[in-house]
């Protein structure tokens, strides 16, 4: 009963919150995950992840706490995995089109569901030796459990979609080599080259840049090995930005024992 829901306004994904939010207020668990899945393909990422927009917009906020929206996206789509109702969709046909997906973000995942969905025959390539780009390796995992992106996977690989690792595309594999190979290629690749600071003393020891320090503290915590870790145990730790990678390297840094 809010009129006009701005929170449509304020998704990037432009999700049916009024319609799940309902759902699930009415008990309708299985209905609300199909309308959350009609416009995203992994809330159980953006439910955890997403800075929610949508609750800054909510018209409840006017004179009173918003609606918790992003509570709600990641208690329907937490059901629907525990009660086996996100399963493999498979496509009824096969159109014969292949597709490479370059990048296993969440942006390349979702272009190659959709597509594999749509009947084509889609690989996926990723340079790691896991798919799921910065939702495995930049990530912390008191933020993000693995078993999010892990069976999200099993279910896209159930669907059609393959994987292939480990490849890294522009050397292992030419992106001519792509195009002679495949129908389509989609580039979802992420932005991988970091900001620097150029300032007196940046080639200094002990200056890392998140990406260096994140990943490495990620395969550990997923039972790896990493030689030469960057740690920040026993250390006094100073961290430039206050965004989200900031707070993950805060955060891992305090479970890495840092001083301060």
């Amino acid at each position: 009963d809010c009129s006009i829901p701005f929170c449509h306004q304020g998704c990037p994904l432009g999700n049916l919150i009024p319609e799940w939010n309902d759902l699930t207020w009415r008990g309708e668990g299985a209905q609300a995950i199909e309308r959350l899945h009609a416009t995203n393909n992994f809330p159980e990422f953006t439910g955890r992840l997403c800075p929610a927009p949508c609750e800054s917009a909510c018209v409840l906020g006017i004179n009173q706490p918003a609606v918790t929206i992003k509570q709600v996206e990641v208690s329907i789509i937490d059901e629907a995995f525990a009660k086996g109702w996100v399963t493999p969709h498979p496509p009824e046909r096969l159109t014969g089109k292949t597709v490479a997906v370059v990048g296993s973000g969440p942006a390349g995942l979702a272009a190659a569901q959709q597509l594999t969905r749509a009947g084509h025959t889609v690989a996926v390539y990723e340079r790691d030796d896991k798919p799921g780009g910065l939702l495995r390796y930049g990530i912390p995992e008191f933020k993000m459990e693995k078993i999010q992106v892990d069976r999200r996977i099993n279910q896209m690989e159930r669907e059609g979609t393959v994987f292939r690792t480990g490849v890294q595309v522009g050397d292992t594999l030419t992106g001519s080599q792509l195009r002679d190979r495949y129908d389509a290629v989609v580039l979802a690749i992420g932005a991988t080259v970091r900001r620097d600071l150029p300032v007196p003393g940046r080639e200094l020891a002990g200056i890392h840049q998140a990406m260096e320090f994140l990943p490495q503290a990620n395969r550990v915590a997923l039972g790896e090995e990493v030689e030469d870790q960057i740690l920040a145990t026993d250390k006094d730790v100073v961290i430039i930005g206050g965004g989200d990678t900031g707070a993950d390297c805060l955060g891992t840094s305090v479970r890495q024992g840092a001083k301060s």
